[in-house]
Parts: C-alpha cells; sequence; structure tokens
C-alpha cells in the first residue's frame, strides 16, 4: 500500500537528517569542554530535539517548556502561555533553547526574556525553520536548519490542530480540509 502524502511536501527526510547532523557537529565543537543544558520547546520541537540531541557528541542534560500560542490557528495568537516550565535549576549553565519554527518571533522573544531571567551562564538559540517574511521581532538566532517561505508548514513535528507531527517530512498545508 502506498504512503498517503499529506500537504505539498517542502523538505524531505534525508535533507532534515543531513541539516541536524551538520547542526550537531556545529554545536558540539562550539560547546567542547563545556557542560551543555538543552531545552526542548514542546510539542513541535520534539522530533528535531530528539535527533540533535543525538547528534551532539557531548555529555548534556536534557529538559523541556511547554508552551502555546497558537491554540488551533495557523497563525500565532501573538499571545504565549508557559504550560510547564523547565524543572532544573539553570542558573550558570550553558543553555541551548531548541524550537522547531520560529515565525512571527513573539514565542522565542518570550522564552529569551523568561529564560534569561533564570540566570544561566549563556544562552543561545537553536531553530529547525526559520520563516523570515512573517517575523514581527527581531530574534537572534544562533543556529538555523532551513529558511523557509511564509507557509503554514506541518510534519515532523509541527502540526495543525495537534494533527500531522507524525508525518517523516515537512509539508506546506495548503488544504486545511485534506484527510
Amino acid at each position: 500500500m502506498a504512503e498517503k502524502i499529506f500537504g505539498k511536501p517542502l523538505i524531505n527526510q534525508e535533507a532534515v537528517q543531513k541539516r541536524i547532523k551538520d547542526l550537531g557537529n556545529r554545536i558540539t565543537k562550539d560547546y567542547a569542554g563545556k557542560e551543555l543544558y538543552l531545552i526542548g520547546v514542546l510539542k513541535g520541537a520534539y522530533a528535531f530535539y530528539a535527533d540533535l540531541s543525538r547528534a551532539i557528541s557531548l555529555p548534556l542534560q536534557v529538559g523541556f517548556i511547554i508552551v502555546s500560542s497558537y491554540q488551533g490557528a495557523t497563525h500565532s495568537s501573538g499571545k504565549v502561555k508557559i504550560l510547564s516550565d523547565i524543572p532544573d535549576d539553570i542558573k550558570g549553565k550553558d543553555v541551548l533553547l531548541v524550537e522547531d519554527i520560529i515565525d512571527s518571533g513573539l514565542t522565542l522573544q518570550f522564552l529569551n526574556k523568561k529564560i534569561k531571567a533564570k540566570k544561566p551562564k549563556s544562552l543561545k538559540i537553536c531553530v529547525l525553520l526559520n520563516k523570515v517574511e512573517g517575523r514581527q521581532v527581531d530574534v537572534d538566532l544562533d543556529y538555523s536548519g532551513f529558511e523557509i517561505p511564509d507557509k503554514f508548514i506541518v510534519g515532523y513535528g509541527l502540526d495543525y490542530d495537534n494533527k500531522y507531527r507524525n508525518l517523516p517530512y515537512m509539508a506546506v498545508l495548503e488544504n486545511l480540509n485534506e484527510e
């Protein structure tokens, strides 16, 4: 039985894995000799976060934060809510925040401020997808996987209404009724 394709494929699984390996190598080099604490932004970054953490050849600690800004829509509401905060003390630690996508920049701006208030030694940001056209606020990215057009993307952790996260590729969801 043939696999059903949802959306218009944008980035295939092989390209994602190659780029993550490259990012992992860069991060490994940049944090050599340091203790790294990875914060994954759930739910969207779960697939990227897991693969990226395995691509980093350093001992590291892992933590997660759950936020919401889309609430079932295709554009950020502009209101970011923390649903579950980082459980660990990150004061004095080198922290890498791992996010699936930067769109408006509002979520990352909010998280950057919240995490810096916890007084880490350093804070850098790694995103898989960078949607430059949708930016409302400037956010400095230290590591970025792919620059993408201003389209709604699903797959590889990204969702629409909590669906399509399990796709092994990323696709533009053009028709929201294509189930």
